[in-house]
């Protein structure tokens, strides 16, 4: 029998070496998409929250008979919401909010109060 493997094993090597080299590459790929994804959810729920916060302070404010400000601001951790109150149109109050994160975003929101019922009753973000 004669002994004639004309150089098997590098190739089947080289083969091994190149899928194992493909899948791991999509799997950093994939985890690194994820970890974007979960930060920029994180961003987004931070936002929400505290747009829903200065909303609610602001009801606070109303349903305790207080005058709202023309201008004012709420600080949090990660960010400031500052805000300015138009005059009352009939029953409806616009408020535009302006959040500023410390990471540099900024996003604007406009809330829309009764002030019969003092609730917010309409809800825009405005990109």
């Amino acid at each position: 029998m004669r002994n004639n493997e004309n150089g098997f094993t590098y190739p089947l090597t080289l083969v091994l070496l190149i899928l194992f080299l493909t899948v791991f590459s999509f799997r950093v790929e994939q985890l690194v998409t994820e970890r974007k994804l979960a930060h920029e959810t994180a961003v987004i729920l931070q936002e929400e929250y505290y747009f829903h916060s200065s909303s609610k302070k602001i009801e606070k404010l109303m349903q305790s008979g207080a005058v709202i400000p023309a201008k004012g601001t709420f600080s949090y951790l990660k960010g400031i919401i500052d805000f300015q109150a138009d005059s009352p149109i009939g029953s409806v109050q616009k408020i535009n909010f302006t959040l500023r994160l410390h990471t540099g975003e900024t996003v604007v929101g406009r809330g829309f109060f009764d002030i019969a019922t003092k609730k917010m009753i309409k809800w825009t973000e405005i990109n």
